[in-house]
């Protein structure tokens, strides 16, 4: 019994771990949308300069070398993404496998269950 209890709450953790993943997901795939606006716009723009944010100032700099940046970011926020999802399959994998332990489990016990009341 103690054997199902530990597969039950390493099956919550991992459950709590998956949502902590997903939430991490969401927030790359939101820093990609906006990475992405921000490149179509300036390399729809005609402007030879444009503003940058830096802490709580705005900076005038080159849009070629501000489309390089957004780019190299873009890059890095697209990688980060694979590996999360990377890491939300694995997680998924393994609530299965705990799943799927979990019942047999249970149903190991419930025929123990049975066999000992039909012996009384």
């Amino acid at each position: 019994m103690a054997e199902i209890n530990k597969m039950i709450q390493e099956f919550e953790r991992s459950k709590m771990q998956l949502s902590a993943i997903e939430s991490q997901a969401q927030s790359i795939e939101m820093q990609g949308k906006m990475i992405g606006e921000a490149l179509k716009e300036l390399t729809e723009t005609k402007e030879k300069k444009v503003y940058k944010a830096v802490g709580n100032i705005l900076i005038l700099t080159d849009t070629k070398k501000m489309e390089k940046e957004l780019g190299d970011q873009k890059e890095s926020i697209d990688l980060r993404a694979k590996t999360v999802k990377k890491q939300e399959e694995a997680m998924l994998d393994k609530l299965k496998k705990l799943k799927t332990e979990i019942e047999a489990e249970q149903k190991s016990i419930s025929k123990g269950d049975g066999k000992a009341s039909e012996e009384k």
